[in-house]
């Protein structure tokens, strides 16, 4: 299986993904680009994330200088790969800093949270395999 991303024209946002296998027809994903403000205190953009495309999803994280996202486990393995800005992220209780370029695997069910400790929004891109769907998302900082 392919996933093929086109770029605008500056380059920096995904506004069209193909994704193609040996026995299917391109499928078209078409991205309005909405970021919206999620309970985790982060916002999101989500690039790829259908039904019809199960097996990954991606999205755009934005984190505001000073802000720790919930502690928490999602149900499905995650790259994090910086794009801009300068952080750090807890997997099971172990902090790593993380700066533009580098990528963290993150296995299902770790717990994890991510710190942005510069001065301009940390900037991240969320490849989750199988796609992500809330109900794989739990908040630990709830939790008794």
């Amino acid at each position: 299986m392919r996933l093929i991303v086109i770029f605008d024209l500056g380059g920096q946002i995904p506004i069209k993904l193909y994704l193609m296998n040996k026995t299917q027809s391109a499928k078209i994903f078409h991205t309005n680009n909405q970021e919206f403000w999620t309970d985790e205190r982060c916002y999101i953009s989500e690039l790829v994330n259908d039904n019809a495309c199960p097996d990954v999803s991606l999205a755009l994280g934005r984190v505001e200088p000073g802000v720790s996202t919930q502690l928490h486990t999602i149900g499905v393995e995650e790259i994090y790969t910086v794009k801009r800005g300068f952080g750090q992220i807890e997997i099971d209780g172990k902090c790593l800093d993380i700066s533009p370029g580098d990528s963290v695997c993150i296995a299902p069910d770790q717990r994890q949270r991510i710190t942005n400790t510069g001065k301009a929004d940390l900037i991240f891109y969320l490849l989750c395999r199988p796609r992500f769907v809330p109900e794989t998302y739990k908040n630990l900082e709830n939790s008794s």
